[in-house]
């Protein structure tokens, strides 16, 4: 019986390397239907959780990689199946959602006039591949600049009557221009995001913008081998996601060590600049905000000073 378990835990660990080859993607998922079939209910619970976290890495691979409704139909009825033999609540829901989002997928290619009016909604192109999950809202602070450089480009500043344009524009209820009365909309609109910063005191911490992507660019990309695994704990996982990691993935490791899948680390660092584990922070592009840490730092260095000072006893007269 052991042996049993054994063998079938090495083809479920083969068949989750097989889900990165696109040549035997659907192969692999139809055997993975046929082990289901007949393994799962009288499989123990260690393998009952290796066949779950196999289908989890089906649904990822669809959502960022092999996004085609072929492998999306094929995915739903693996979904499906899996979705009538698990007991875990959590799970059905899970399973559930996946088999939402490929109904989607599938009706939308059966719909392309619905298709085409909601493609601007949909996937975004991500490291070569189109994702199904829509693309993460802008920043404000990426909305607020792109305002400012349409509104340089439409009034620029060395025209003579660049103040006489601004004043009649605001003053028109009915501009003729509809670029100028779109970005007059979307000025007044966010009229409080601008205004907020500056009105603040200059001493409190500036919004922290999204991490370089110079530095995001670079960052090292690490090959999960047999060694690797073997020296990580068996439930070691992919902290965004909640995958656990198998062979052959790639991790994206940040400076802290901390290692993540880059389709899960890329929406992050898109509007965060440090560490989704331990806050380590990366360099940004954002002058404003470097020059704000560095007198943070240099602040900070003084008040131990003297604090130091202070316990020891010391103190200074002027």
């Amino acid at each position: 019986m052991e042996s049993d378990e054994n063998g079938l835990k090495q083809q479920l660990e083969e068949l989750q390397r097989d889900l990165s080859k696109k040549q035997k993607f659907e192969e692999a998922i139809s055997t993975l239907k046929s082990l289901l079939h007949h393994r799962y209910a009288s499989s123990s619970p260690s393998i009952q959780k290796l066949f779950y976290s196999v289908i989890c890495r089906v649904a990822t691979v669809l959502k960022t990689r092999y996004t085609s409704p072929g492998f999306w139909a094929a995915g739903m009825d693996l979904f499906e199946q899996a979705q009538s033999l698990v007991s875990d609540s959590s799970q059905k829901t899970h399973l559930g959602a996946c088999i939402s989002q490929a109904k989607e997928v599938l009706n939308q290619e059966d719909n392309p006039s619905h298709s085409s009016q909601s493609t601007s909604s949909r996937g975004y192109l991500f490291e070569g591949h189109l994702t199904v999950d829509r693309e993460p809202p802008q920043p404000q602070w990426l909305v607020q600049a792109n305002l400012l450089n349409a509104a340089a480009s439409l009034l620029p500043a060395e025209s003579s009557s660049s103040s006489q344009s601004i004043a009649a524009a605001l003053e028109d209820e009915n501009p003729s221009d509809p670029a100028a009365a779109s970005l007059i909309q979307s000025l007044m609109e966010n009229l409080d995001d601008f205004l907020l910063p500056i009105m603040e005191d200059d001493r409190a911490a500036p919004r922290v913008p999204p991490a370089s992507k110079e530095v995001v660019a670079k960052l090292p990309i690490i090959n999960i081998t047999k060694e690797v695994l073997e020296k990580l704990d068996k439930e070691a996982e992919c902290a965004i996601c909640k995958e656990n990691l198998v062979m052959n993935d790639k991790m994206q490791e940040l400076p802290c060590n901390h290692t993540f899948h880059p389709p899960c680390l890329k929406p992050w660092l898109d509007e965060h600049n440090s560490c989704p584990i331990c806050r380590h922070e990366l360099r940004t592009d954002d002058h404003a905000y470097e020059s704000w840490k560095e007198r943070e730092k240099e602040a900070e260095e003084e008040r131990k000073g003297a604090a130091n000072a202070l316990h020891g006893g010391e103190y200074m007269y002027v």
